[in-house]
């Protein structure tokens, strides 16, 4: 018989234990890092949803961006359901930023499994609340089916920026730098959250 685990409440901290697990089981996406913070570190900031109507040709063609996510009023009153978060905190070399190539798609999508692989694993660990918001964009179909049904329910989660984060403020106000690459050929850094109890 298998071992039934608890649900965690919202006062539990994170075990070194599990960090260790998740950090390793992150490495197969990508991972490089998985850093524990205080759900009210994060920042929600209008201007997000602005880059996102105003800059970005998936807003209103994808069930993971505006307007299909929540605003920032009701990314606020989310957040105050939540005690504690993980950043994950990812790198990629990408020439082919700027197309549509299969590599780039292929990290995306690694990506985003890695974001929903380990929020799964987390709920299985008795985190009942657990919730990905994926860093980059949902790429699971080449085109999205929106509004149409999603063809991948199961999977489907809002992109961090769809829900008004400001990463880099939030970022910054942990103290931690982080900078564009400017170059194809640099590597850069990209962010996912999971929201944990």
């Amino acid at each position: 018989m298998r071992n039934l685990i608890p649900f965690k409440s919202s006062k539990e901290l994170i075990p070194e234990s599990l960090l260790k697990t998740l950090k390793a089981k992150g490495r197969d996406y990508g991972l490089v890092d998985v850093l524990p913070i205080a759900a009210e570190d994060i920042q929600v900031a209008q201007w997000v949803t602005l880059k996102c109507r105003y800059g970005c040709k998936r807003y209103n063609s994808s069930w993971c961006c505006p307007p299909a996510t929540p605003g920032p009023e009701e990314v606020k009153e989310i957040l105050k359901e939540y005690h504690s978060a993980l950043i994950l905190v990812g790198r990629h070399r990408s020439p082919d930023f700027y197309s549509r190539g299969i590599n780039r798609r292929l990290q995306q999508i690694q990506c985003w499994k890695g974001s929903v692989s380990l929020e799964r694993y987390l709920f299985l660990e008795g985190y009942y609340k657990a919730f990905a918001l994926v860093g980059e964009v949902c790429v699971l179909c080449k085109e999205c089916s929106y509004p149409a049904e999603c063809k991948f329910p199961q999977e489907r989660r809002p992109t961090v920026e769809s829900f008004s984060i400001d990463v880099i403020g939030t970022l910054q106000g942990l103290g931690i730098t982080t900078s564009v690459a400017r170059d194809l050929n640099e590597a850069f850094s990209y962010f996912s959250i999971i929201l944990l109890h």
